[in-house]
């Protein structure tokens, strides 16, 4: 125990034995240092922790005194929802409330044993000791320019090359998709998306009022033909997963790629693609931006699935014009970007380790996934494909099984799922379950899987 713990501790066991009693006036810090002989800064520091605490007030010219005591909430523990309809929010929402008994291969992110932890320690020392403007000041209006260069440099893969200027910094992935449709759209605008999708796609557009029409989405991409036949409705947008889809974990291919990039040129609709699992990937898949250059595409990304959740950061890819009007609403709503949180995803993703981390989690995942799907097969679970790269196994239930039903049945023995009517616009379907095999590991995952599917026949 510290100095200052010892002099904190003394405070709080006289306040706490009636010594001091609220609204007393505290020792001087020159004579509560000579009598627990210690420095004047020691009290000097015990005493402002203190006051931080709520515990003490200090006036000015007159001292410390002792602060009644304030009123403790109890914390009100939210009830996972057994019952509560299966909608676009309902993962999110049991996911980030469970507790850490209970098991969750239907969340969206790794584990936290998974994520480069000492990486992220590392870059907190770091930041910590960087010159006051990078603590203290608003970000650039684009963000972080260091940042910005280390993402136009990982694009050259898919032969983008981009000037900095062309990168916005954000928030999350979320947070860019939020500007982007604030800035293009408006409540009853028609929008393309993939049925089914990321769960989180639909909640954006339910939240902003637009009109989705759900395209197929096959093992090599959108369904063409139903792409051309919405194109009729005079869509604005196509929002939709690059590299590796979510939750189907299929690739788009070359040809689907090509042909409905050019459907979208000729009829002046913006693809905006989501980024984040490129990571994962270990043949990069093609991208829109590379097909039809940023004109007609916008790129989103961000940092979530491998370094930290808990770090937000994102990005947006566009051409120069855009990026500047997106900068005057995010100016005008937000105002800056997250300077630090930019400075320490920066500092990981410069880290030595960070490469040779990628590189393990791709392995670990190849290795994971095959495991889940010889479990999972075991009770008569099977994928709609293998999938090349990724954390998601997209799977078809038993006959007559219902997935929102095998949920909310598994959720009672604290383990949260992702039935497919949570990533579907269409509702066409209740037979599929999104698995996330770095939270298949524990074996009881697949005993309550099966003991719930038991059940149910």
């Amino acid at each position: 125990m510290t100095k200052t713990e010892k002099i904190i501790d003394f405070v709080l066991d006289q306040i706490s034995k009636k010594i001091w009693i609220d609204g007393s006036r505290l020792p001087s810090v020159r004579q509560l240092a000579h009598q627990m002989n210690c420095s004047v800064s020691t009290v000097v520091e015990a005493y402002a922790r203190l006051v931080a605490e709520g515990v003490l007030e200090s006036r000015v010219g007159s001292g410390y005194y002792v602060l009644a005591p304030r009123v403790h909430y109890h914390i009100i523990e939210q009830e996972l929802s057994y019952h509560r309809e299966v909608d676009p929010l309902w993962i999110s929402k049991q996911s980030l409330e469970a507790k850490s008994n209970i098991l969750k291969p239907g969340c969206g992110w790794l584990p936290e044993g998974w994520m480069p932890e000492q990486a992220i320690r590392k870059a907190l020392k770091l930041v910590a000791k960087s010159e006051t403007a990078l603590l203290m000041n608003y970000a650039l209006p684009h963000g972080h320019l260091a940042l910005r260069q280390y993402i136009a440099r990982k694009k050259e893969i898919y032969d983008l090359h981009l000037h900095p200027n062309q990168i916005l910094l954000t928030e999350s992935a979320t947070n860019s998709i939020d500007l982007i449709f604030r800035h293009i759209l408006q409540a009853g605008d028609i929008i393309l998306v993939d049925d089914p999708c990321y769960f989180n796609f639909s909640a954006l557009i339910k939240t902003h009022q637009l009109k989705a029409i759900a395209i197929p989405y096959t093992k090599h991409g959108p369904d063409i033909e139903k792409f051309a036949q919405a194109l009729v409705f005079k869509p604005k947008l196509y929002l939709t997963n690059a590299g590796i889809h979510n939750p189907t974990g299929a690739v788009l291919s070359l040809q689907t790629a090509y042909q409905i990039a050019k459907l979208a040129e000729k009829n002046n609709l913006l693809i905006v693609e989501d980024d984040i699992f490129s990571e994962f990937e270990y043949t990069p898949a093609p991208r829109y931006a590379s097909l039809s250059g940023f004109d007609h595409v916008i790129q989103i990304g961000s940092f979530t699935k491998t370094l930290s959740a808990a770090i937000r950061c994102g990005y947006i890819i566009s051409n120069l014009d855009l990026i500047d009007q997106l900068i005057d609403l995010r100016i005008s709503t937000n105002f800056s970007a997250n300077n630090l949180n930019a400075e320490i995803i920066y500092q990981a993703l410069m880290d030595p380790s960070y490469p040779k981390y990628v590189e393990w989690l791709k392995k670990q995942l190849n290795k994971t996934t095959k495991d889940t799907i010889q479990k999972l097969a075991i009770l008569g679970i099977q994928p709609w494909i293998i999938p090349k790269a990724g954390i998601f196994i997209w799977c078809k239930l038993p006959d007559r099984i219902e997935a929102s039903k095998l949920s909310q049945l598994c959720l009672q023995k604290n383990v949260i799922l992702a039935p497919s009517k949570a990533f579907s616009q269409s509702q066409s379907t209740d037979e599929y379950m999104r698995f996330n095999v770095a939270h298949c590991i524990d074996k009881k995952v697949f005993d309550i899987l099966g003991d719930a599917i038991q059940a149910l026949k």
